[in-house]
């Protein structure tokens, strides 16, 4: 990657928050395009104003499908 490039990110769809710090950051679930490529599922923190944002983890659809079904076999 060069040293001048810039990452860019587009909010497709807010699919929830997980929860939020007592600075005011949601941590969110959401549908986001990353330079300008196909929409991948994305678990990250964002400031109250979405200035800024944490670093964070993406999945495509079938990686979130089996993340889902993950979470389906934990007894809470």
């Amino acid at each position: 990657m060069m040293a001048n490039s810039q990452i860019t990110c587009e909010v497709k769809a807010q699919m929830g928050v997980i929860g939020e710090d007592r600075r005011g950051w949601r941590k969110e679930l959401n549908l986001v395009s990353w330079n300008h490529l196909n929409p991948r599922y994305d678990i990250r923190e964002w400031a109250p104003d979405r200035s800024r944002m944490g670093k964070g983890v993406t999945f495509t659809k079938d990686e979130i499908v089996v993340l889902r079904d993950l979470l389906n076999k934990i007894s809470l």
